[in-house]
């Protein structure tokens, strides 16, 4: 069994995927725009990623962008969790997710390793994890 977390974007999900791309050495995979698909979406939607998969060692990411009948409310109820360790890349992972977003627990020691949680730019909340 394996379970996956599959992201929901309001319009930037290429701008996310490309993000997270670097930020984790992963490449962009299986892109499929609402180009020529029998789905009622305005023209300037067409080019947007109706699915698309971020692959690297250890990441698999999917995301797409949700259709404008489709509302998003940004949400407390996921987290994306990231391990690692060595602990200064984990701060650098962690402060290059929290930049332009919101930190909620500074990356710091805690009694179980070094922790922090933030939401970034795009609306995701993450938790980044260093036992080290």
């Amino acid at each position: 069994m394996k379970v996956q977390a599959y992201l929901a974007f309001n319009c930037n999900c290429q701008q996310a995927l490309n993000f997270y791309g670097e930020l984790f050495n992963a490449d962009l995979k299986n892109k499929i725009t609402y180009e020529d698909k029998k789905v009622d979406v305005p023209q300037d939607y067409r080019k947007k990623l109706q699915h698309a998969e971020l692959k690297g060692k250890k990441v698999h990411i999917m995301g797409y962008d949700a259709t404008p009948d489709t509302p998003l409310h940004h949400g407390s109820n996921i987290h994306m969790s990231v391990d690692l360790n060595d602990v200064d890349d984990a701060e650098n992972v962690f402060k290059n997710l929290a930049k332009q977003g919101t930190t909620h627990h500074d990356f710091r020691e805690r009694e179980w390793g070094y922790f922090g949680r933030c939401t970034d730019k795009f609306g995701i909340n993450w938790m980044v994890n260093c036992n080290c």
